[in-house]
C-alpha cells in the first residue's frame, strides 16, 4: 500500500531519503499554462538542499529548447540539460540504438518539437510541418510517389493529424524493407487546462489497427527515457525518486527503472484509482495531494 504523506515529518524523511528528484510537468508542475500552486517554491527549497532536479516529460510537440521557454514563462528554473522529453529520446534512440544510415529518412507523423530534436542528432525526415502532407485533401496513391529513403516512421502527438499523414505512413512500414514503427509515447490522452484531449497514443492508434502490430514506444514507462538520462547524469537508482500524476506511465516509469514513486493527485490519476474494488494494481510508494504540499518543510 501506498504512504499517505500529510505531515512536516513525512516529506522531511522523503528530502532525506532522495538526492534526485525526476518530475513529471503536465499535472504536476503545471496544467496547460497554468501553475500548480507551490510548485515553484517546491523546486526552488529541493535546489537549496542541494538536491538534483531534472524534468522527465512525454510531451514530444516541444523540443527541448523550447520546453525552456515555456518553463521561463512560468517562473520555474529550468536549464536545457535538465529536460528530457520523448522528442529527445525518440531521435537518440533513432541515432544511437538503430543507428539509422545517414542517407535514410524518417517519416514523422508529430509537430516541429520533434523535428528539432531530429535535426540537432542529424537525422533527415520528412512528413510532420510539410505544408504538402498538412492536408484535408483526398489522398490516392495512384498520386503519390513514396521515398525509398525513408528508414523509420516515426509519430507522436500531431493535432494537425490527416489521412494523408495515415496513409503514407502506413504504406511506408509496409512497403519500404526495414522501415522500423515508432512512437514518441503511448499517452492515450493529454491534459489542457481546460481538460483532457487524445494524447500521442490516440494518434498512432489507426495506424497500429492498420498495421496489425504494435510500434517501439520511445517515452515513459519504457526504459530508453531513463537510459537517455542516465547517458547525462549519474544518480543512484535508490537515492532517486520519481514524482508523476499518471499511474500506467510516470508511476510504472519509475517503478521498472528501480526508482522510488511518488504519486500527485493534480493531474490525470484519481484517488478512486488508489483504493477500492477499481483500484489500478499500479501502487506507488508514496502519495500527496499536491507537490506543492512540500512547503510544509518551509514552515
Amino acid at each position: 500500500m501506498a504512504a499517505r504523506l500529510s505531515t512536516r515529518e513525512d516529506y522531511a524523511a522523503l528530502l532525506n531519503k532522495y538526492d534526485t528528484w525526476l518530475f513529471d510537468c503536465d499535472g504536476v508542475l503545471w496544467q496547460g499554462d497554468k501553475l500548480i500552486d507551490g510548485a515553484v517554491q517546491v523546486l526552488q527549497l529541493l535546489r537549496h538542499h542541494n538536491k538534483s532536479v531534472l524534468f522527465v516529460t512525454n510531451n514530444a510537440t516541444k523540443s527541448r529548447v523550447n520546453y525552456k521557454k515555456k518553463f521561463d514563462a512560468l517562473g520555474v528554473e529550468a536549464h536545457v540539460d535538465e529536460i528530457f522529453g520523448s522528442a529527445y529520446a525518440s531521435a537518440v534512440y533513432i541515432s544511437s540504438v538503430l543507428k539509422m544510415p545517414k542517407d535514410k529518412k524518417v517519416y514523422v507523423i508529430g509537430m516541429s518539437g520533434l523535428e528539432e530534436e531530429l535535426r540537432e542528432e542529424g537525422i533527415s525526415y520528412i512528413g510532420g510541418t510539410d505544408p504538402a502532407d498538412n492536408t484535408l485533401a483526398p489522398f490516392s496513391l495512384a498520386n503519390w510517389t513514396p521515398d525509398p529513403a525513408v528508414g523509420a516512421v516515426l509519430c507522436g502527438l500531431d493535432t494537425c493529424v490527416n489521412y494523408t499523414k495515415l496513409s503514407k505512413a502506413f504504406n511506408y512500414v509496409r512497403r519500404n524493407d526495414g522501415c522500423a514503427f515508432l512512437v514518441t509515447n503511448e499517452d492515450s490522452t493529454y491534459p489542457t487546462a481546460e481538460g483532457l484531449l487524445p494524447g500521442a497514443g490516440a494518434i498512432s492508434a489507426p495506424l497500429r489497427y492498420a498495421l496489425g502490430r504494435d510500434p517501439v514506444a520511445i517515452g515513459k514507462p519504457k526504459g530508453t527515457m531513463l537510459d537517455c538520462i542516465r547517458a547525462k547524469h549519474d544518480f543512484d537508482p535508490k537515492r532517486t525518486i520519481m514524482v508523476g500524476d499518471r499511474l500506467n506511465t510516470d508511476i510504472e516509469f519509475g517503478k521498472a527503472g528501480g526508482l522510488a514513486t511518488l504519486l500527485v493527485l493534480t493531474g490525470i490519476t484519481k484517488e478512486s484509482e488508489l483504493t477500492g474494488p477499481d483500484a489500478s494494481p499500479t501502487v506507488p510508494d508514496y502519495v500527496t495531494n499536491s507537490i506543492g504540499d512540500l512547503r510544509a518543510l518551509q514552515s
